[in-house]
């Protein structure tokens, strides 16, 4: 996650910020439609390819912006190096759930995860950080836990696909926060320190024919390789947008902006991928956007001031 300051410039500079941010917004809200694309494809292969080609793509953005050294640097501090690794783990879980969850038909829940991503990070600052929460966002996070006990009658099951990309992104956004350096550095780190892993998942598939990249398996095309290589500036791009949105706007402008990829998602579940969507779906929805509404009212004119 990103520290954002309450106050941002006005005129052109805050007309820009807006720009960045609702780019990268509306990448991520398109992002369902690059997974149907590949659901063909192992989740852990998709996120192989998104860690790996999102190095070379992020490391020429921070070139050119000349905040390399602040980032070679940090390979002489473990415990960065090791809050890295450990935040880099987490978002690869979170991309691993997401990509499996699009390709298996459950874009709803997704959706889901992301609306109540701001109610875990609440949550995670009374229990890690001891703040204290006021009634009414008490009373937004007990409309949200009832919300998700609704989905969860209503699907038979608890609905663990939202909770995990939510518990997973909040918990890497907490974490993000203590390494002490950019969002942009912070971000090549991690990509950096799991590409070990990636390059090695990458090149086994390779040596058994089981992969989908540039002909490395029986079932490989140059759509295939192509969808890929794509994986790093799809991937990169929407982040670096939003790190400099979020620098020229307020925060309170951010916080209304989180809430459209989520939307997009939900409503590319129902009209385009027609996923099932029945009355007590909707019921239960209606619970968590009634909590993100008392919830934003409380946060709003606090940032603000």
């Amino acid at each position: 996650m990103t520290t954002i300051n309450a106050a941002a410039p006005a005129g052109p500079g805050r007309y820009r910020g807006f720009a960045f941010a609702f780019s990268a917004y509306l990448m991520w809200g398109f992002l369902p439609f690059y997974m149907k694309a590949v659901a063909h494809i192992s989740p852990y292969e998709v996120v192989a390819h998104r860690v790996l080609w999102s190095v070379p793509m992020t490391a020429a953005i921070l070139a050119m912006l000349g905040g390399f050294s602040s980032f070679l640097a940090v390979f002489r501090q473990p415990r960065t190096l090791a809050l890295g690794f450990l935040t880099a783990s987490l978002i690869s879980v979170n991309w691993a759930i997401y990509v499996w969850a699009i390709g298996s038909g459950r874009t709803i829940e997704s959706a889901l995860g992301y609306f109540i991503n701001p109610l875990v990070n609440v949550a995670l600052g009374t229990v890690f950080l001891g703040e204290r929460l006021t009634r009414m966002q008490m009373f937004a996070v007990a409309l949200a836990v009832f919300g998700v006990g609704l989905m969860t009658v209503e699907s038979g099951g608890l609905p663990w696909v939202s909770l995990a990309l939510a518990l997973t992104f909040g918990i890497y956004g907490y974490l993000k926060k203590t390494l002490p350096i950019g969002p942009t550095q912070g971000f090549l780190l991690e990509v950096v320190l799991i590409s070990p892993l990636a390059l090695a998942y990458i090149g086994w598939l390779a040596a058994t024919g089981s992969g989908h990249f540039a002909g490395t398996g029986v079932a490989a095309t140059p759509v295939d390789t192509l969808l890929l290589v794509a994986a790093g500036p799809i991937t990169a791009v929407p982040l670096i947008l939003f790190v400099y949105g979020a620098r020229l706007l307020r925060y309170s402008t951010i916080g209304l902006m989180q809430y459209m990829a989520p939307s997009m998602i939900f409503i590319t579940a129902i009209f385009v991928f027609h996923e099932p969507f029945s009355a007590g779906k909707l019921v239960a929805f209606m619970f968590i956007w009634a909590a993100l509404v008392v919830y934003t009212a409380t946060v709003l004119p606090g940032r603000r001031r």
